[in-house]
């Protein structure tokens, strides 16, 4: 049923990273549009997710929250899908590593450039992630070892590594190095990925 998962999110956040994982497991889910301000800060959004933000996703009783880890969670909930390496194999490991490298040093030093923020020379080892020519750097290396991050085999740490790549070229905010192009043209158009960008682009405000 498709009320056994239940999809916040608006279609001008990070729940579109979101939408294509769901697309990508098959799994039948509802989807709830919050608009950004009073209504995703109301008392009862906020019951699930008290920062009043989306993405988030409620799943046969469980709120997960943070796209990243919503990116895992339906890995491991969707087995079938086999978008995770199974515990035990030594993909994990890797898997891992980049998903949340993508989370923690690519999205603070991305988001720090767009706000124009740059970490002083002398102070790069006070911050996780140092400088964003080392982060860029670092992730190059993740996407030029394999078709995809962890192996041969697509997976949930490719959808989230992924958009943070197409999104940041886009924008401007991640330099369009023949790395990135190469790995997003491998996984950019995906039919999942194609169906998650119509649904979520049909929800947008018509233009003025």
């Amino acid at each position: 049923m498709a009320d056994a998962l239940i999809f916040f999110t608006n279609p001008m956040s990070r729940g579109r990273i979101v939408r294509w994982m769901l697309e990508e497991t098959g799994c039948a889910y509802r989807t709830e549009v919050l608009a950004f301000g009073p209504e995703m800060k109301a008392p009862g959004y906020r019951a699930v997710n008290p920062m009043g933000k989306v993405p988030a996703i409620l799943h046969e009783g469980v709120v997960v929250t943070e796209a990243a880890a919503i990116c895992a969670y339906l890995a491991d909930a969707f087995p079938q899908a086999r978008l995770a390496p199974p515990p035990g194999d030594p993909r994990r490991g890797t898997y891992y590593r980049w998903m949340f490298f993508a989370a923690g040093p690519v999205e603070a030093a991305v988001s720090n450039k767009s706000l124009g923020f740059e970490v002083p020379s002398e102070r790069q080892a006070m911050i996780g992630y140092g400088s964003l020519e080392s982060v860029l750097d670092a992730l190059e290396y993740a996407v030029s070892q394999s078709e995809y991050i962890a192996g041969d085999q697509f997976s949930a740490a490719d959808v989230y590594v992924g958009a943070q790549i197409g999104w940041g070229m886009m924008f401007g905010t991640i330099e369009k190095r023949p790395a990135f192009e190469a790995y997003w043209n491998r996984i950019g158009n995906r039919p999942a990925a194609l169906r998650a960008r119509e649904i979520d682009d049909a929800l947008l405000p018509p233009k003025a």
